[in-house]
Formats: structure tokens, C-alpha cells, sequence
């Protein structure tokens, strides 16, 4: 028999950073004896609310449990401190750090079942580095326009972004999502448009995957080229790609039943 879980917001408290976090996380779906996990991973000005029901949906389609989760800094989780800078490697002291840390704290053991990832945008190059790190403890990975390396294209996007946040109703409509929009919102902002983030790549640093991969990016994504998810598959030869026609930076928003198709093949292809 299986159970519904009670999906509501909840929050653990780890230590990062010389300091108590709390992070906000959802459990979704039903859990029973073996059931694989599915992790989610936000993009770079998401939150565990701006998931919207894909993790649900997902979920369902899969047959799985979910893990759903703001960063620090993120939705209801810990803001940034005031004074707090992000450095070049933030995406790596997230999936180093405080992913290992939250799920430690949650009591998921990966060595004994090895969850599979899904992340959006950073979160991808999260679940990338995560993937690199600890190859033994995941199973598999799916990332959606994913960055591998700083483009011009997605620098001028993001600085559209910080204008659109200063004279638009940009950081209202975040405010639904973040308890402190400018933590979100200037963390991110902030160092993709730092001039030291300009030579940030992880392709060195993926080679080390060993787990099924399956990248996703829209032929429209305004932040990032075809080149960062063909990129991922020359560097790891076991890359299944999707390019999908219509879709911008978000293909869960954009395409999301083109994605839930192509992420059951995945899924029933390797055994999840």
C-alpha cells in the first residue's frame, strides 16, 4: 500500500556558511517501499512556489516521489545576509555543501538509493556538479537550459533582467515568491554580471558524470545557446539531448507535455 504525503511547506535547518540556514522543502507525490526519489532544482530567480504543479505533474507521470527545495537565499528559505556577495563558484558551493548538507538533514541516504535530479537553468548546472561530485549517488539526471559556461547572450539577458527589475513590477511579482525579493534577486543578478564570472565553466569539471543524462534546451531560450547543451554531450558521451522548437528558457513552462514525454522514455529506458 502506498500513502499520500501530506504536501505541505516545511523547513530544515542546516549549517552553512558559518551559520544556522533554514531551507524550505515540499515532499510530493506518495512514498512506498523502494519508490525512487526525483529532486528538483530552481533556476537561478526560482523558488520552490515558482515550480508552480510540474513537480506534481511530473511526478505522477513518473511514478515517483519528489524532493522540492528553495536554495538560500530563495523563496522562504534563509535570505542572503546584507553584506553577503556570492563568489564565482556559488553553483558549486550548492551542490558541494548545501545540497549534501539538506539531504543529510532530511535523512535521504543516497549511497543506499541513489536519487535522480531534475534542474532548471542554474539549478542544472547544480545537478551537473552535483552529478560530477558524487557520481556513486545519483542514479540519473535531467537538466533544462542548463549553463556549462558564460555566453554573451546570456549576460545581456540578465542585464535586461536588472533593468526590468528597477523600472518594471519585476520585484512585486517575485515578492509572491521570495520573503526578501532583493535577496533573490541580487544574489543572482549580482555575480552573473560580475566581469570575474565571465570565464566561469564547469566543463572540466562534468566529465566526471557517469550517471544516464538527458539535456533540454529551447531552440528560442533567450539566456543561453544550443552550445551549452551540446557541449555537455561532448563531454559526456552518454548525453541524450532534446532541442525542442517553441521553447524558451523554461520547457517545463513552455513545452511541458513535449518534456514529460520525453522524460518517461528516459526514465523507463534506465530503469527508474
Amino acid at each position: 500500500m502506498s500513502q499520500s504525503l501530506d504536501q505541505r511547506t516545511l523547513t530544515a535547518e542546516i549549517a552553512w556558511a558559518g551559520r544556522d540556514v533554514r531551507i524550505e522543502y515540499q515532499w510530493i507525490e506518495q512514498v512506498e517501499a523502494g519508490q525512487p526519489l526525483l529532486i528538483f532544482l530552481h533556476e537561478g530567480l526560482g523558488s520552490l512556489s515558482m515550480w508552480r504543479d510540474f513537480p506534481q505533474t511530473l511526478c505522477r507521470a513518473l511514478g515517483c516521489r519528489g524532493l522540492v527545495y528553495s536554495r538560500p537565499g530563495y523563496g522562504q528559505s534563509t535570505p542572503r545576509a546584507p553584506d553577503e556577495v556570492w563568489a564565482p563558484d556559488f553553483m558549486h558551493r550548492q551542490a558541494h555543501e548545501v545540497l549534501p548538507a539538506l539531504l543529510l538533514a532530511l535523512g535521504v541516504d543516497t549511497a543506499a538509493n541513489p536519487p535522480c535530479l531534475l534542474g532548471h537553468s542554474d539549478g542544472g548546472s547544480i545537478a551537473l556538479l552535483y552529478a560530477a561530485r558524487f557520481p556513486d549517488r545519483v542514479a540519473a539526471a535531467v537538466v533544462l537550459a542548463p549553463h556549462i559556461r558564460v555566453e554573451d547572450v546570456s549576460v545581456s539577458s540578465i542585464a535586461k533582467a536588472r533593468r526590468a527589475y528597477l523600472d518594471s513590477d519585476l520585484r512585486q511579482r517575485l515578492a509572491r515568491h521570495h520573503t526578501d525579493p532583493d535577496s533573490a534577486f541580487w544574489g543572482w543578478n549580482t555575480i552573473w554580471l560580475n566581469p570575474a564570472f565571465r570565464s566561469w565553466s564547469i566543463e572540466l569539471d562534468i566529465a566526471a558524470i557517469t550517471c544516464p543524462l538527458l539535456a533540454i534546451q529551447g531552440l528560442d531560450d533567450e539566456y543561453g545557446t544550443l552550445e551549452q547543451i551540446r557541449g555537455i554531450s561532448r563531454v559526456v558521451p552518454q548525453t541524450e539531448l532534446l532541442e525542442l522548437a517553441g521553447c524558451g528558457h523554461s520547457p517545463h513552462r513552455d513545452q511541458p507535455a513535449q518534456l514529460i514525454s520525453r522524460a518517461e522514455e528516459f526514465f523507463k529506458d534506465h530503469s527508474f
